[in-house]
């Protein structure tokens, strides 16, 4: 990939869309699935649709609709949400060197999902400065309406589509997971990213076997910071 996008500075935008367009191979099939469980659930394909554009938190929100639909208090849900997007606290600030000073910037941070941070932190650098928050726009809206279409399909016709291909039921769990390996792959080729990831991986793991699985990402998250900043420290 060059190190400069070769597209005119009012279209950056166009090529945000163009570079984001393998993401939809992993959020259709899993946004489909939570459409899917959203009314299994109890609710409505419309609550399903509102959830995705309000919050749009992809694990929280399939935890959400499980505690909500179990009776569990408000407050709690709240808090697990939180607790499973602090995450997102260690996207912004690495982030924030190839940001602009534009006042849009804030606004379009409800687009900043996890493959979409993955995305934006190899090809903000090597964008001009001015091309940022169009393809950034780009990049992130095409993802977000791809989830909501997604679940909207998966509200309404999921329940068919899987009786219809039973093999889509058994695939779509892994789309998300497979999309992660696939933007994470050029990074073990450094050791100290190769360091970060596994031991990422080896915490999340451990979490999960041991029946915590809803703190096996944010503690896995910071376990691969603390491990990347103290090589990085160290060398």
């Amino acid at each position: 990939m060059s190190q400069q996008a070769s597209v005119p500075n009012s279209r950056p935008w166009l090529l945000g869309v163009r570079e984001s367009i393998p993401l939809l191979g992993g959020y259709i099939p899993v946004a489909i699935s939570f459409g899917l469980i959203a009314v299994q659930s109890g609710f409505t394909a419309w609550e399903a649709v509102a959830i995705s554009v309000l919050i749009y938190a992809g694990a929280s929100q399939f935890l959400f609709v499980a505690m909500v639909a179990a009776g569990a208090p408000l407050w709690f849900v709240v808090v697990m949400t939180l607790l499973i997007n602090a995450r997102h606290v260690v996207y912004g600030p690495n982030l924030v060197p190839w940001l602009t000073t534009s006042r849009w910037w804030p606004w379009l941070m409800h687009g900043l999902t996890d493959q979409i941070f993955a995305l934006a932190h190899t090809r903000l650098p090597q964008l001009p400065p001015e091309d940022r928050l169009g393809w950034f726009f780009g990049g992130s809206l095409l993802a977000w309406f791809s989830w909501i279409g997604g679940t909207a399909l998966g509200a309404v016709a999921g329940k068919e589509l899987t009786q219809q291909w039973p093999l889509l039921g058994e695939v779509m769990p892994f789309a998300l997971p497979a999309l992660f390996l696939v933007l994470l792959a050029p990074r073990f080729s450094s050791w100290v990213w190769s360091m970060a990831l596994g031991s990422t991986v080896v915490v999340a793991l451990l979490f999960t076997l041991n029946g915590m699985s809803n703190a096996a990402i944010p503690v896995a998250a910071i376990a691969g910071a603390i491990v990347f900043f103290g090589m990085n420290a160290l060398k």
